[in-house]
């Protein structure tokens, strides 16, 4: 049976690195991501363009090669959510979070009962097919599937407690982009309402033994809110790290 690694590697207090996984549809990108050591990649299903054959062709080929995929729905609906799980998602990311009583429907969609409400509907793919029983199979993934909260507006930022207090919550990824622009400083991820902000968040989660999270855009940004205590924390995306290199390749040759 698969491990969700990056969960139980955030529960013994060890950061993991991962990526946004939006453009390219290739099971090669998982296998490239894994090879350079992340360890995870949230599938972009909100901002991204994948139907749901190309997110099962990436979310198979992940436990393969020891990486997590983790997708984040489009929103915050049942179907979304059971679907993505059933094609082998690890790991759900709700955006845009607000309401802690949605939320916790939210959370209920992603475990079977008795801990929630998802319908059972799994296929011998999942354990490779390995002769399990229907209680097996359902302790399984109750346990290893990651439920993922994404903090990106004041008013979430405002109600962090009552949403982290939300049972079943595994982490936090904060979404610096949208917060900067509720905060009304859009893109100026350094200002101090936004580091501030980030920063009562983390204090937050760290309280709950919640893991605290964010996805930047750049290297030092990354290595800014490491050295702050962020463990579920994303890099780059998979046409940024492509461009980037690309960029630096073509420059040295004419340089």
């Amino acid at each position: 049976m698969a491990i969700n690694l990056v969960k139980r590697a955030l529960k013994e207090g060890k950061v993991q690195y991962g990526t946004n996984l939006g453009q390219f549809r290739s099971q090669d990108a998982v296998k490239i991501l894994a090879q350079a050591g992340f360890h995870w990649a949230f599938v972009d299903c909100e901002h991204g363009g994948f139907d749901l054959e190309t997110v099962q062709d990436l979310c198979r080929i992940a436990p393969s090669v020891g990486f997590t995929p983790i997708l984040r729905v489009a929103d915050m609906q049942y179907s979304l959510v059971a679907r993505s799980l059933d094609v082998g998602a690890q790991g759900i990311i709700f955006p845009r979070v607000e309401s802690p009583e949605l939320l916790e429907r939210a959370v209920s969609w992603c475990k079977f009962p008795p801990v929630g409400i998802r319908g059972f509907g799994l296929n011998a793919f999942h354990f490779n097919h390995e002769p399990l029983t229907m209680p097996e199979m359902i302790g399984h993934l109750n346990e290893h599937t990651m439920v993922v909260l994404q903090i990106e507006t004041k008013r979430a930022l405002e109600a962090r407690d009552e949403l982290l207090g939300v049972p079943g919550i595994d982490a936090v990824m904060i979404g610096p982009a949208d917060l900067s622009i509720s905060l009304g400083c859009p893109g100026d991820f350094q200002s101090a309402a936004v580091v501030d902000a980030m920063e009562a968040i983390k204090e937050s989660c760290d309280k709950r033994g919640i893991a605290p999270g964010t996805q930047t855009r750049t290297l030092p940004m990354a290595r800014f809110w490491r050295e702050r205590g962020m463990r579920f924390l994303g890099c780059s995306g998979d046409t940024g790290m492509l461009y980037d290199r690309a960029r630096e390749i073509i420059t040295q040759l004419n340089g």
